[in-house]
């Protein structure tokens, strides 16, 4: 009898990985003119705002059960937090930051925070895409240092397998996971704060920071304020694990794709920035038309934007971050008349960081001795094995 059960059970095994598989809508998905297509079929799927949002908690769902996030440890309070580092800048204090999105497991990064003395301060989560030096790039260290002395908490922090976050790889399977839930532990941490404004929390990131951004926006109504860059597409997917490594776009009931997923962003608001190069070049035409109907819905046109920079190419370079301070500055009311104005902003007054400067764990702060170490050891200890 033995004999029997165990190649059915393997069987089964194999048929729910492959079926899981198939469900997959992953890089290139579609061409260009099948997701034009795609986002009439989606468009003819609803009338107002009722089978719209009948729609919305479909792929809502869809997003949370693809990525199996009820499989994650329920968060009890916020995270313990190791906060080490503090320097003052030019307007703005960097620290070096590590939390424990939940037993074992750390959440690297930076917070760059006002020196403009408030009460209350807005927030902004800051995860990164797959840069070559990571959080700790030039850019993604201008705009947490730029926001902050406009007046916003900022959190930057690594992507799984990146940096400082090397417990795992970054093709562990639960990637997309790891990195929701990191967020929202962000989060949990930012709300914490008795110097932070519920009411104003934004995010936003490049590239696959662009994804992390509006993923958890579409899932999580505490971000007030959504800004992804170059990556909100109608054909394209994401190319990597950490983005479409699991079926949240797709299952037996349901198909969308990252277009719909930044919808449900409405009524907040929302800037998509998208350039010429690069999946995001028919943003104006294909992906934010669609956007624009969905917020009409609400009477909320005035809140979802596009800024399309046909000469530019796939970054989060300068063009791209004055956008978004104004926009932030906007909706989170910030003070943008702390940042030099010269014709345009100017953002020398930031301190470009050597790498070492900011990390967390080093002699002086030893990594905690109870982490988690390696793939297998995070996906059995959150039961995915």
């Amino acid at each position: 009898m033995k004999v029997l059960i165990l190649p059915l059970f393997l069987f089964i095994i194999q048929f729910s990985l492959l079926a899981q598989e198939s469900m997959l809508c992953q890089g290139h998905y579609w061409t260009e003119a099948e997701g034009n297509m795609m986002m009439k079929e989606f468009a003819s799927k609803w009338d107002g705002q009722a089978s719209w949002e009948k729609r919305a908690a479909v792929i809502r769902e869809g997003i949370v059960k693809g990525m199996q996030l009820d499989k994650m440890p329920k968060a009890k309070g916020a995270p313990k937090v190791i906060i080490n580092s503090t320097r003052e800048m030019d307007g703005y204090i960097v620290e070096n930051i590590a939390l424990e999105s939940f037993p074992g497991f750390y959440v690297t990064g930076n917070l760059y925070r006002p020196t403009m003395k408030k009460d209350k301060y807005a927030a902004i989560l800051s995860p990164h895409g797959h840069l070559a030096n990571k959080r700790l790039t030039h850019y993604v260290q201008l705009r947490g240092a730029v926001l902050a002395r406009m007046g916003a908490i900022v959190f930057a922090y690594d992507m799984v397998g990146y940096a400082e976050c090397t417990q795992v790889t970054h093709d562990i399977p639960i990637a997309l996971t790891l990195q929701t839930y990191n967020s929202q532990r962000v989060l949990d941490y930012l709300l914490s704060r008795p110097d932070v404004d519920p009411e104003r929390i934004g995010m936003t990131g490049g590239s696959g920071g662009g994804t992390q951004t509006f993923v958890l926006a579409a899932i999580d109504d505490r971000i007030k304020v959504s800004v992804p860059v170059v990556q909100v597409s109608a054909h394209f997917f994401g190319g990597c694990v950490c983005e479409s490594g699991m079926p949240i776009h797709k299952s037996a009931a349901h198909q969308t794709n990252n277009v719909e997923v930044a919808a449900l962003c409405a009524p907040r608001p929302q800037l998509v920035i998208s350039d010429g190069v690069d999946w995001t070049r028919n943003t104006p035409n294909i992906e934010f038309p669609y956007l624009q109907k969905v917020y009409a819905l609400y009477d909320a046109e005035h809140k979802v934007e596009n800024v399309h920079l046909a000469g530019e190419r796939h970054d989060y370079g300068y063009s791209k971050r004055t956008a978004a301070y104004n926009f932030f500055a906007h909706h989170l009311k910030l003070s943008y008349r702390n940042i030099p104005y010269d014709d345009r902003y100017v953002e020398d007054f930031v301190t470009i960081l050597p790498l070492e400067d900011l990390m967390v764990f080093n002699e002086k702060s030893p990594k905690p001795k109870k982490m988690l170490e390696g793939d297998e050891a995070v996906m059995k200890y959150l039961g995915f094995n």
